[in-house]
């Protein structure tokens, strides 16, 4: 008896409408040579408008997927990416580590993630190793503690390596960095409401970013003659802001609290609430990041949003310029940190 005919009537129908589809199926499509759809995959200019308009419908109707392998194999170089991360878990981290990835994919490269804890010793040596002994075009880390940038500049990698962290802003001659231009703008808006008596909650001295916050809201004190009631670093969890809220000393005349996270904020208003304190109308809390969660607090925070999504995609730019592939991705427009009012701060007691 004969087998079936591999392709016939209507599941041979689906087979082939299932057939992934190629460069030369979309340059049929779109009524262009193979070239052209190839130099615009690859990010090269010179395209006509008309033609590139109908390369894109092609693509999007077809479907079309770049096949990496293949690409890897006719160019001889891995497509792979070699991502170290960290704190997957909280919102900063996490979009600025998505949007790297998504540009990855948008490039034609694929974003092998190995997560770690910054400020663990064994879980760098191991992710470190890791990473070395793999076949990468390039390794992107994320480097947010002053002792993972010591060890990814002593490390020795066989391909090109961007270490995305973040300048001192202590040291001299630096810019303020994009962390330290936020905090301000959250600082200044309590100065502007006529607050006098500030704490502050910072996050953990090993975190660069941390640091630059906290100067940054030294900064702003200074810049009207003022110093800060005192400061207490949590480990930008809610539960630590928690613990901080309750050491606040209220009794030293305390009208506004600035907190480095929104979570540790969170955590400052639950403590705050159980001292009995009204936020805002006896203290003011104001947070940073804007976590989709901050404007569902109780009361919804003021705080203070970046843009993580162009972080990320700077960061694996900057990579894939090392690479050697500069037209893979357009450059990223940096976008300046935005001050976002809501209910928890509001004007200092007889300001």
């Amino acid at each position: 008896m004969d087998g079936p005919i591999v392709g016939a009537g209507p599941a041979g129908d689906v087979a082939r409408s299932r057939r992934v589809a190629t460069i030369y199926d979309v340059a049929r499509a779109a009524d262009v040579s193979h070239q052209t759809v190839s130099r615009l995959l690859k990010g090269g200019s010179g395209i006509r408008p008309e033609n590139r308009a109908r390369i894109e419908q092609a693509l999007r109707e077809l479907d079309y997927r770049p096949n990496l392998a293949a690409r890897s194999l006719a160019t001889n170089r891995s497509r792979r990416i070699g991502a170290l991360v960290y704190e997957l878990q909280e919102v900063g981290p996490s979009k600025i580590v998505q949007a790297a990835s998504d540009s990855a994919r948008e490039a034609g490269y694929l974003l092998d993630i190995v997560s770690l804890d910054p400020e663990d010793e064994r879980a760098i040596a191991e992710a470190v190793a890791l990473l070395a002994q793999q076949d990468f075009a390039g390794i992107l880390a994320f480097a947010p503690t002053d002792r993972l940038n010591e060890v990814m500049a002593s490390s020795k990698f066989r391909v090109p390596i961007y270490v995305e962290t973040e300048s001192d802003d202590l040291l001299p001659g630096r810019n303020t960095s994009l962390n330290g231009h936020a905090l301000g703008l959250v600082t200044d808006h309590l100065l502007e409401l006529g607050h006098s008596r500030l704490f502050h909650v910072a996050g953990p001295r090993a975190w660069l970013s941390a640091r630059n916050r906290t100067a940054a809201y030294h900064r702003a004190l200074e810049a009207h003659g003022l110093e800060s009631v005192g400061t207490l670093n949590g480990d930008w969890s809610a539960a630590s802001g928690y613990r901080a809220g309750l050491e606040i000393p209220l009794d030293r005349g305390v009208t506004a609290v600035v907190a480095s996270n929104d979570q540790m904020a969170l955590g400052v208003l639950r403590a705050l609430s159980e001292r009995g304190i009204a936020v805002p109308q006896d203290v003011s809390v104001v947070g940073f990041d804007d976590i989709p969660e901050s404007a569902y607090f109780d009361p919804p925070l003021t705080t203070v949003r970046l843009d993580f999504r162009c972080q990320g995609r700077s960061a694996l730019k900057k990579l894939l310029t090392l690479i050697g592939d500069t037209d893979a991705l357009p450059e990223p427009v940096t976008v300046l940190p935005e001050l976002v009012v809501r209910s928890s701060s509001s004007p200092a007691a007889g300001g």
